[in-house]
């Protein structure tokens, strides 16, 4: 088994494409209007609109309410990123925090509030 997309359904596709292409720093393929993918090299980041997924599953996801999935990008260096990241309009969570694990990471939020994580190995 290989997990092959990670996706999020938002009201927002155009919003989230746009912040997601200026903190992932990658450009993004739209398919259709309500559908566009990022490839990170590890599989696809997708956005879904919402209207487009509640034809596929009806009722089945509630646009801009996730509170217990967090989207986990590793960098090569965090404090590059840090300071890049600084200069955009980011809803910080967690500013750069050694953690106990051996890593460093910044938490913080896209435009419908899903909780992102940048992390790279302690220097």
């Amino acid at each position: 088994m290989k997990l092959t997309h990670t996706s999020i359904v938002t009201e927002h596709i155009r919003i989230l494409s746009d912040f997601y292409k200026d903190i992932l720093q990658i450009e993004p393929q739209f398919y259709r209007d309500d559908y566009v993918e990022f490839s990170t090299g590890a599989g696809e980041f997708a956005i879904y609109s919402f209207d487009f997924f509640e034809k596929l599953a009806p009722g089945s996801i509630k646009s801009s309410s996730n509170s217990s999935l967090i989207l986990e990008f590793y960098v090569d260096d965090i404090y590059k990123e840090y300071s890049r990241l600084q200069k955009l309009k980011i809803n910080w969570v967690q500013a750069l925090t050694s953690q106990p694990w051996g890593y460093n990471s910044i938490y913080f939020r896209d435009p419908d509030g899903n909780l992102i994580s940048f992390y790279s190995g302690i220097k």
